[in-house]
């Protein structure tokens, strides 16, 4: 692909590198306002603000409305096809109501700060400009749709069907995830379930009738052996259990015990072969008069690198060239929305948002000068896919 840039898309490439003061205003708006996954209220208002945003700029858009999580977006520019690009976006936190209260949108030494700056409300405010540029100079060669989603920390429940949807008829996804330092993008993700477990004993007085109970606090500890027992690491799969709860009363045999867990993996076949195994590990009763049930609560899907996606990555590459910058590109053991367009047949890449670290915890933040840069790169890889058929 030649690496020489048109004038008109120079002309949207110089405006976007005049809006550094209007991203981060958005942004700042935009992480000013608490928007945990399941805080409905909170997810809405920070898409109130995208929906302000979008309707100054004259780029249509539609609410796709849900009551128990947040409202989606799909945002669209020019007339609807088949071969769509697509940016997505989600506007959920990891961090509870408060959150921004306590740590307001802040920056320092050319690093902003606060709850979901880099994760990913500046990939939201990414995918905004390079929507209104689209919109402004009409340069995007195919229908250009812009998902803003509500609940990707916990799976998406609410938005896979819709991302999925997008997906089949795009040939481009473009998932505004955090870059990562050194200028890195992510071409590949591993699979994650999320599995709830509750084992059922029975009571008994610890001193007085002990041999009567039956410990669920003995037994889970004999499965969360079992259970970190089955992390392969040649192969890329880990189990973790990370929340455990249980017991009565200290002089009680505890009756009752609950967790969950992690489990990680790439290969697609090894998603049944690992479920079998927990199955077996919840199915069997170390200790006599036990018994458990488990349930995956989410589920994200792995990000494999296909021909179509490599190509996608090489044209993005070629991209940040043209532009004077040199891009890398990665795996990492996190999951993202990325994995269900990529399931779906799309090529896709992701962590194409704004460089950030510390993601998830108090020191999560977002390196201020790659904003444009980051901006210019996906909207000339936009402009040069493939024309609408």
């Amino acid at each position: 692909m030649s690496e020489e840039i048109s004038a008109r898309q120079h002309e949207v490439l110089d405006w976007l590198a005049t809006q550094g003061s209007a991203m981060q205003d958005l942004l700042a708006e935009l992480v000013n306002i608490d928007s945990g996954s399941y805080d409905k209220d909170g997810v809405d208002r920070a898409g109130d603000a995208i929906c302000r945003f979008l309707k100054a700029r004259g780029v249509d858009f539609e609410i796709v409305a849900h009551a128990r999580f947040g409202n989606a977006i799909r945002a669209q520019v020019g007339a609807p096809g088949t071969r769509n690009i697509l940016l997505m976006g989600h506007r959920d936190t990891v961090f509870s109501r408060g959150e921004a209260g306590r740590r307001p949108f802040r920056t320092e030494n050319g690093r902003a700060y606060g709850p979901g700056v880099a994760d990913m409300k500046a990939g939201l405010v990414m995918n905004c400009f390079v929507a209104a540029a689209m919109t402004k100079f009409g340069t995007a060669p195919a229908p250009l749709v812009a998902l803003f989603t509500s609940d990707e920390e916990i799976g998406s429940p609410s938005s896979r069907a819709l991302i999925e949807n997008e997906a089949r008829r795009a040939q481009a996804v473009f998932n505004a995830e955090p870059g990562r330092p050194g200028n890195a993008v992510v071409t590949g993700r591993k699979a994650g379930i999320f599995i709830r477990f509750e084992i059922t004993g029975k009571a008994a007085h610890a001193g007085a009738n002990f041999e009567q109970g039956a410990s669920a606090i003995g037994e889970m500890a004999h499965k969360i052996v079992a259970l970190h027992a089955l992390t392969d690491l040649a192969k890329s799969i880990t189990v973790n259990v990370g929340v455990v709860k249980g017991g009565q009363t200290v002089n009680t045999v505890a009756p009752s015990a609950s967790g969950e867990m992690d489990l990680r993996y790439i290969d697609p076949a090894d998603r049944e072969i690992m479920l079998g195994k927990i199955a077996d590990i919840m199915q069997h009763a170390s200790i006599p008069g036990t018994s458990a049930t488990f349930e995956t609560y989410a589920e994200f899907l792995p990000l494999v690198q296909t021909a179509e996606s490599r190509r996608l990555y090489e044209l993005y590459a070629a991209c940040a060239r043209a532009l004077g910058q040199t891009v890398k590109e990665i795996f990492t053991g996190g999951c993202s929305d990325a994995g269900f367009s990529s399931a779906a047949g799309a090529a896709t890449i992701c962590a194409v948002g704004p460089i950030g670290g510390g993601t998830h915890s108090p020191g999560e933040y977002l390196e201020l000068d790659s904003i444009i840069p980051r901006a210019q790169t996906l909207a000339l890889a936009v402009m040069r896919c493939a024309p609408s058929a």
